[in-house]
């Protein structure tokens, strides 16, 4: 039961690493370069 535990608890955590990679600006947006303007976390 504690490694289901800490499988779940690792699979949180990494999903905002998967979700897109790029740089982000010091607001935190980035820019969309394909259909332009920006968006924000």
């Amino acid at each position: 039961m504690k490694k289901v535990a800490v499988l779940i608890a690792a699979l949180c955590l990494s999903c905002g690493a998967l979700a897109h990679s790029g740089g982000a600006d010091k607001n935190g947006c980035h820019r969309d370069h394909k259909n332009g303007g920006s968006h924000c976390h």
